[in-house]
């Protein structure tokens, strides 16, 4: 593992201590990553359509996921490759609801994202502590692979 990785781990672990606030995070983090995902899917594609053909490829979210996925491996090769299984579902399931669901998937988006920052918002009050991303905006992006260490760690990968 990096230095600097191990860094960024352990000052967001500093404001993650408390284990109600624990728990809210491993159901927030993942549905504000995945609401921002399906937010930038529902952006119209045609330019990129237009520019790259209709490909899998040929949205927004991907293009955005991709240089996410550049930022985790430069802090972890081995981290990335749960991040990518993770930026791939996430892919999918916005393909998903998108074309197989009445209610505009940017509307479920919001949804998802104001209740689940309501949760975060809540889990820091009984923290104590504030976001760690109002200290440093990177870590938005540290929070994801936070909670992917934890599993790293209790299927014994080293990363």
């Amino acid at each position: 593992m990096s230095k600097k990785l191990q860094l960024l781990l352990d000052e967001y672990s500093e404001s993650h201590r408390n284990v109600t606030n624990k728990r809210i995070h491993w159901i927030c983090v993942p549905a504000i990553f995945w609401s921002i995902v399906a937010l930038l899917y529902s952006i119209p594609n045609d330019l990129l359509v237009e520019a790259l053909g209709d490909h899998f490829y040929s949205n927004w979210a991907f293009i955005a996921m991709v240089l996410v996925l550049i930022y985790y491996l430069s802090l972890s090769l081995s981290l990335s490759v749960g991040m990518l299984l993770f930026i791939s579902a996430s892919l999918w399931l916005s393909d998903t609801l998108l074309h197989s669901f009445s209610f505009p998937l940017w509307a479920i988006a919001i949804i998802v994202f104001v209740v689940a920052w309501i949760g975060q918002f809540y889990g820091h009050k009984v923290e104590g502590k504030k976001p760690s991303f109002l200290k440093d905006i990177q870590f938005l992006l540290i929070g994801p692979i936070w909670l992917m260490s934890f599993i790293y760690k209790r299927l014994e990968i080293k990363y």
